[in-house]
């Protein structure tokens, strides 16, 4: 039966996968009783909470006999449909909710920069919050507020195409390279439209992104977004990697003299509080947020993109990147998060959550990523590349899941759960080193396939053996425990034993 489970949570993962996380689902249609293409969308963006309890109390899909969930699917029209009976019946059988109705609602509510908002989730600064339309449409599906597209005094030419990916295994975005430089618009046509985002929705954060050449600029752009009453926030985008212009975006955010001085600029030409958006192609953000803080900053926000180089066409032809060539460029999506948290922590130590306020941006595409940035400091988080892969609606999934966590912790306020994790962030020289876990092989999980015996043998050290019928050994005497057999198994049957004293 265990080995059964294995195989099922292998299976799932594998339609998961292979779902077209279609829009407006052709499954959800025909079914009639359950939404199958919300709930499948929720275990893969890990509110799993969430997709069960959407099941529940509904019939065993297996016995559905007329499965037109199979025969909408749009997967089929590519390969094979996805096996949508299947994953409703594993969902509602392996799902467990932890949570009893043993206190209030969550409350998402959060405290950014002295404002209350109803839950942290904001469009990140880029096209995605480039108009009225898209913004509002977003503040209807339940975000919390948004960060325009930067907005200045100079005139952008764009490439086509701005866009490159990094594929993952199942074809969904690994990382996400841009070309995108600033609004497209005139000022005066951001101005205008951002404040009829304001009037419309006066309880939702408007977050206003501003970039200038000189300290001229900076104040002229702080004190003309303040003068036109849609901004409750402004920030000072430090950090863009592929503007075309000198003395803008990541130049800046790489001289902390300029930081301050155009942080100042900014300052005293507004009553409105200032975010530093800086720039993650940096050793250390400290010297950065410093000169921030100096300037008048009441807040920092990052990681903008990472200066990257996605791909080389060996051909040079035509049809590849722009005109046979590429640049240099920023660089977004799941892959960042690691170097975003590590950002946001720097951050934190320097610029304290107790006392100031930290915009989390990098990678984030589920609650779970959403909850990492919290837990190291950030009271406010900006999505971008995952809206622009999965859509806006992924606003539910981000919220709801943050919620039933909250629940089954018994947590009321997020705010009690901001910079909870810092404390636990230590130098690698405090970290313990007198004791070991060795691996704990489930040999009636085990496939035995072998893939954790190369890996030690290749990448670690040589402390596995094949034995008898392709069974793996732990040879206790040469394993110093690192894990990497555990992290390589394709079928989960490796676990952590109980740390114990070498």
């Amino acid at each position: 039966m265990k080995n059964q489970i294995k195989k099922s949570s292998i299976y799932t993962e594998n339609e998961l996968s292979r779902c077209l996380l279609c829009n407006n689902p052709p499954c959800s249609k025909v079914c009639g009783k359950i939404d199958t293409g919300k709930i499948i969308r929720s275990y893969y963006f890990k509110n799993k909470a969430g997709a069960a309890l959407r099941l529940k109390d509904n019939s065993d899909c297996a016995t559905c006999e007329t499965q037109n969930c199979i025969k909408a699917c749009i997967r089929g029209r590519v390969d094979l449909p996805i096996d949508i009976p299947f994953l409703m019946d594993y969902i509602r059988d392996e799902v467990r909710l932890h949570t009893q109705d043993t206190i209030d609602e969550p409350n998402l509510k959060i405290d950014f920069c002295g404002i209350e908002c109803e839950n942290p989730f904001v469009l990140g600064s880029s096209v995605i919050s480039s108009n009225y339309e898209m913004c509002a449409s977003a503040l209807e599906a339940g975000w919390g507020g948004i960060a325009t597209k930067t907005v200045g005094y100079v005139t952008c030419k764009e490439v086509s195409p701005r866009f490159e990916i990094s594929e993952k295994e199942n074809g969904h975005f690994n990382g996400f390279k841009n070309f995108e430089q600033i609004s497209e618009h005139s000022i005066e046509k951001d101005l205008k439209w951002i404040k009829r985002l304001k009037k419309d929705y006066p309880t939702k954060l408007i977050i206003v992104s501003i970039m200038g050449s000189d300290e001229k600029e900076w104040g002229e752009l702080a004190q003309l977004v303040t003068e036109n009453g849609g901004a409750d926030i402004i920030e000072c985008n430090f950090s863009c990697p592929q503007m075309t212009f000198k003395n803008m975006g990541s130049d800046t955010g790489e001289n902390s003299e300029l930081v301050e001085l155009y942080t100042r600029a900014c300052k005293t030409n507004t009553h409105l509080p200032i975010l530093a958006k800086l720039t993650p192609n940096l050793s250390s953000p400290d010297a950065f947020v410093e000169a921030a803080m100096r300037g008048g900053a009441i807040g920092i926000s990052g990681i903008n993109t990472i200066k990257s180089l996605t791909t080389v066409d060996f051909h040079n032809t035509l049809d590849k990147g722009v005109c046979g060539k590429t640049a240099i460029s920023g660089y977004s999506g799941k892959a960042v998060k690691p170097i975003a948290l590590r950002f946001m922590r720097d951050t934190a130590m320097k610029f304290h959550p107790a006392h100031h306020s930290i915009s989390g941006i990098g990678g984030i595409e589920t609650w779970r990523d959403a909850l990492d940035f919290i837990m190291i400091g950030a009271s406010n988080l900006q999505v971008c590349t995952a809206v622009m892969e999965y859509g806006q609606r992924i606003i539910e999934d981000l919220t709801e899941g943050l919620k039933l966590f909250m629940k089954e912790q018994k947590i009321h306020s997020l705010q009690e759960l901001v910079g909870c994790a810092l404390k636990d962030i230590i130098p690698a020289s405090d970290l313990n080193r007198s004791s070991i876990v060795y691996p704990v092989f489930d040999l009636s999980s085990c496939v035995k396939c072998g893939r954790c015996y190369l890996s030690c043998r290749d990448g670690g050290h040589q402390a596995i053996e094949l034995i008898k019928g392709r069974t793996p050994n732990l040879i206790v005497d040469k394993c110093v425990g690192c894990q990497l057999c555990r992290l390589v198994c394709p079928v989960n049957a490796i676990s952590e034993g109980k740390r114990i004293d070498r």
